[in-house]
């Protein structure tokens, strides 16, 4: 039993061994995430600051980066609601074919971005399912804003969900049952018994769902049409003036996008520490 306790915490393993683990680890982060990213903020600068301003003040770039904000928190809101209700169903109710609906949450992971897109252009497209109602009643899906955000929260919609479902079937009936005996109404019961519980996996799930949001490029690519300053999205833009040649442009909005990434990963980091410090205080 100690030998595999000294096995587990890497105490028997021979120095040279860990010396080679570290170094391959460290040379593969460094060789492809921190130097392409520390190339991307060289190239975004390599022109001055005066050019790279003049690279986010355009006016197709600041459409796209107003777009990229209001489809990411539309999206997230339509995730963050949809995802707590399915972790919800999911994790206090045995409903039929359980593990068939839990299984599909994965979907948006299994299956490439460009066919959810494609999916959704058959569903609302002029030529799909519910094209011709919506058509008689003007109403514009694909190649629209609204399109952007249905296929947006789709592809981001189980990470909420599967944050949330592990922590709802851990959270016993217990506290209900008594705030329910104390006189509170279910609408009381869930803003001060249950969100307070969730709330960590909540907001977890919810920054890695806004970060996947802001750079999703191939589901809206399919339904958005990529109509300049209409419906693109910031990696819309990005790939527009890149293939236009014009890479300072393209490098300055991928470090903003690449900025914004790294807000997330600290807010995830932060987020992480605070409920693990919850968690061991109580």
């Amino acid at each position: 039993m100690s030998d595999l306790r000294l096995l587990a915490d890497g105490v028997g393993e021979p120095a040279w061994l860990r010396r080679s683990l570290i170094a391959i680890a460290v040379s593969f982060m460094a060789v492809f995430l921190l130097l392409p990213l520390a190339n991307i903020f060289h190239a975004a600068l390599s022109e001055g600051w005066r050019v790279f301003l003049a690279s986010l003040h355009d006016e197709n770039a600041a459409q796209a980066i107003r777009l990229s904000l209001v489809s990411t928190a539309a999206a997230v809101l339509i995730s963050g609601v949809f995802g707590l209700a399915a972790a919800w169903l999911l994790g206090r109710h045995k409903i039929p074919g359980h593990g068939f609906w839990v299984a599909i949450l994965d979907l948006p992971f299994a299956i490439s971005p460009v066919v959810a897109g494609l999916m959704f252009v058959l569903l609302f497209g002029l030529d799909g399912w519910f094209g011709p109602w919506l058509d008689r009643h003007n109403i514009q899906i694909i190649f629209a804003k609204p399109g952007i955000v249905l296929v947006t929260a789709f592809v981001t919609f189980p990470f909420v969900a599967r944050e949330l479902l592990p922590l709802v079937q851990a959270l016993g009936p217990e506290a209900e049952e008594a705030a329910m005996l104390l006189g509170a109404s279910p609408w009381q019961t869930f803003w001060r018994v249950i969100l307070p519980a969730l709330k960590w996996g909540l907001l977890y799930g919810v920054i890695l769902c806004a970060s996947r949001a802001m750079g999703e490029f191939g589901a809206v690519s399919v339904v958005s049409g990529h109509i300049r300053g209409e419906t693109m999205t910031l990696p819309l833009h990005i790939e527009a003036v890149y293939n236009e040649y014009q890479f300072g442009a393209a490098f300055a909005c991928a470090s903003l996008l690449s900025l914004m990434a790294l807000v997330s990963l600290a807010l995830k980091s932060f987020v992480a520490w605070r409920a693990q410090r919850e968690l061991e205080s109580q």
